[in-house]
């Protein structure tokens, strides 16, 4: 935490000053649509800030479609293969990273046509949504979020880590999912999402974030 500043800030305001960071942002591959990943544990709530953001960029006039990886989570009995709490299969098998690349990334290339599969598999009822491709115009950004994100060599414009301390993470965390912490803890040694991504958010508490980026 000694390589960035971070200062406080408000959500709104984070929201407001990624959504224009964002608006200037040219994919290095010639992709007419910028791919952003919102990184972090669901205790940090990622998601919660990718949803500002697309309402920042709404009003500046420019689309976004938000996608969520826990939409592409494997069917059950590939998840739970080794058990409802196998640490291994939560970090390496439970998201069918595949099916991100093919449905969401794929058609995101700059040879691609833009039309982006926003979920695939519904964990509750543990069958495909069936969810109809969503077009998302020239110019318009993916923002993805989800946890494990800055593993996967994702062809990323701009990344973004929302970080807890470990005491934060085990608080926020519901007990019963307890058992997943040991898969952050891997994460940050192998991956060190705090020095990877561009952008790092801290939100230890909720009310107040501080950044730097």
């Amino acid at each position: 935490m000694g390589r960035v500043r971070l200062e406080a800030i408000t959500w709104d305001r984070l929201g407001d000053l990624l959504a224009e960071r964002l608006l200037d942002l040219e994919p290095a591959d010639g992709s007419p649509w910028p791919r952003i990943a919102f990184d972090g544990a669901p205790a940090a709530r990622p998601g919660d800030l990718a949803q500002r953001v697309s309402e920042a960029l709404r009003v500046r006039g420019r689309s976004s479609l938000v996608v969520g990886t826990d939409g592409f989570l494997r069917p059950a009995s590939v998840r739970l293969e080794y058990g409802h709490r196998d640490v291994e299969a939560y970090y390496s098998g439970w998201y069918d990273t595949g099916a991100l690349w093919r449905e969401v990334f794929g058609p995101l290339d700059a040879d691609g046509d833009g039309r982006v599969l926003p979920d695939l598999w519904d964990p509750a009822a543990d069958r495909a949504t069936r969810s109809p491709y969503v077009q998302l115009p020239q110019g318009g950004f993916l923002l993805l979020h989800g946890p494990f994100l800055l593993r996967h060599w994702f062809p990323l414009d701009l990344s973004v880590h929302v970080l807890l301390s470990p005491g934060a993470l085990r608080r926020r965390t519901p007990e019963a999912e307890h058992w997943t912490l040991p898969a952050f803890e891997r994460y940050e040694q192998e991956t060190d999402p705090a020095g990877t991504a561009d952008v790092l958010v801290r939100a230890d508490d909720p009310r107040h974030p501080a950044w730097g980026g």
